[in-house]
């Protein structure tokens, strides 16, 4: 059986008919026709996995056919063969989307290295990489029972988050499986390894990572004291964005800006913006805000909009350190604001400072709970990932980030949290005080297994604001969530499948800290 059906048009078909028996031989099967008319009508029958277009032919020429495939057939790959070497042409072929362009006179290996570029290349990419996966599932074991650092988890969780986006283009559900398994046995070491560690790191016993409250401090500050800086810093902030996430955004971004530093920083509990993102901005604990700015803290049972003094904390702790900068602050919630937001970058750029927020991501994740057309989109972390990417192409950061590009700037893209696909209930029981966020819980009647959780009696310990004299916290691991007894299934059957936050798992505790800088 032939392994694809390649039509070639060329006026002197007769010629290269050696080079269509070696493709003939390798498997292929060649259909031969002698003009661009013939390849259009024969396009039609055959339906091809590719097409050889002589450039040269009389009557409909060889660009002008590639430019009539591509309105009819515009995903069908087209290699432009030409025995000549002028620009304009080569310019003309790459503007009618050409696939590939080969100068006569062509070998029969490189022909056969173009079928198999353009005709094969998720097969064989689908075969290295699961052959390499393979190779590597031993050796990443080995290194998931040695991680005992902040350093050794953030290199595993980079190479499971490789992996995970390699392996995404093979259609081999057992190496699916094989690693869903992988990363779901790193999930559970990492909750024991941070639940561990997590609360030295905040006592000061131990040397903590980078964390929500100090990564101001140790990251952004340090670009705006530098004694030349670019005209304006722009801190882009992504909320509820995922580290996978960035990466597979990443190809969009870097045609544009140069990445001049990928890291991951450590969030603070609960993995929520109320708690993660005004620790960021302030580059204090929950509790030690509440303390020190009581006007700016709204606890989970007041009312109020969580979030509504960020800006305010921002400039005090830049305050603090001895930072006088021009700032802005923008928070967008919708395209249209974001649009007009683009529209004034002249404008920001006479600040020192620019913080924009963007919550489309956020949107999403909730969106996966309330929607069940999102939720079918989003049934996977694949899913999830590529409707992330559909946004960022088309939405007004990207927008934001091509007019930063034309500009003496320096960007820090970030976010509070990420997220986590739960697929596994938890049964906790609570009073009517109980918070309702699914991944973690605080209050005076909690009834729960504590070896299904992470528990921590003390909110003290965590420098979280405390409720009740007796009200602890606990935290959902990796892919759980909390469900009450009463109406238990309705619970599961709305949750199940969910992108949650709140609590600990690798794809919401360690998040992305990007630097970039405009190439030009």
């Amino acid at each position: 059986m032939a392994n694809a059906t390649i039509l070639w048009a060329d006026d002197e078909i007769d010629l290269l008919r050696p080079h269509i028996m070696y493709l003939e031989e390798k498997g292929y099967r060649v259909v031969a026709v002698t003009s661009g008319r013939d390849a259009l009508d024969a396009i039609g029958e055959e339906m091809p996995d590719m097409v050889f277009l002589d450039e040269q032919m009389p009557g409909l020429s060889g660009i002008d056919t590639l430019k009539a495939i591509k309105q009819r057939w515009p995903q069908l790959p087209a290699v432009m063969i030409t025995k000549s070497e002028e620009e304009h042409i080569m310019d003309d072929a790459l503007g009618g989307k050409i696939s590939d362009y080969l100068i006569k006179p062509v070998s029969p290996s490189q022909l056969l290295l173009t079928v198999k570029k353009h005709t094969e290349r998720r097969r064989l990419q689908s075969e290295h990489s699961t052959l390499s996966y393979q190779q590597q599932f031993r050796e990443i074991g080995m290194e998931l029972a040695d991680c005992r650092s902040t350093a050794d988890w953030e290199t595993m969780y980079r190479r499971l988050v490789f992996w995970d986006l390699e392996l995404a283009a093979t259609d081999d559900t057992n190496i699916h499986d094989i690693f869903l398994a992988q990363r779901h046995e790193a999930g559970a070491q990492f909750c024991r390894f941070y639940e561990s560690h997590y609360l030295d790191w905040l006592a000061g016993r131990e040397e903590k990572p980078l964390m929500s409250h100090t990564v101001l401090k140790e990251r952004l500050m340090p670009l705006l004291k530098t004694g030349n800086p670019p005209s304006s810093t722009f801190l882009i902030v992504i909320d509820n964005f995922r580290y996978d996430q960035w990466k597979y955004v990443q190809p969009l971004v870097e045609p544009l800006l140069r990445v001049d530093r990928d890291e991951l920083c450590w969030t603070i509990l609960p993995t929520t913006t109320q708690f993660a993102r005004n620790a960021m901005f302030a580059g204090l604990m929950p509790s030690e805000i509440e303390r020190k700015y009581p006007q700016w803290w709204v606890n989970e049972d007041e009312e109020g909009y969580k979030n509504q003094y960020e800006d305010r904390l921002l400039e005090e702790n830049l305050r603090r350190h001895g930072l006088n900068v021009k700032m802005s602050y923008n928070k967008v919630l919708n395209a249209q604001y974001g649009r007009r937001l683009v529209d004034r970058v002249d404008e920001l750029m006479h600040n020192d400072l620019n913080v924009v927020i963007y919550n489309f991501v956020d949107m999403l994740s909730h969106a996966s709970t309330d929607s069940n057309v999102v939720r079918e989109l989003a049934d996977s972390d694949r899913a999830y990932r590529s409707l992330t990417r559909s946004w960022m192409e088309h939405s007004p950061l990207m927008e934001m980030l091509r007019a930063l590009a034309e500009r003496n700037v320096q960007v820090v893209l970030t976010t509070d949290h990420g997220s986590s696909r739960v697929e596994r209930p938890v049964r906790v029981k609570g009073d009517r005080e109980v918070s309702v966020n699914l991944r973690y819980k605080q209050g005076r009647l909690l009834d729960y297994n504590p070896k299904e959780v992470f528990e921590v009696k003390d909110p003290a310990l965590l420098f979280l604001p405390r409720r009740h004299v007796t009200s602890p916290y606990i935290f959902a691991r990796a892919g759980d969530f909390f469900a009450y007894p009463n109406n238990y299934n309705r619970y599961v059957q709305l949750y199940t499948g969910t992108f949650q936050h709140g609590g600990v798992s690798m794809e919401e505790t360690l998040v992305p800290w990007v630097t970039l800088t405009p190439r030009k």
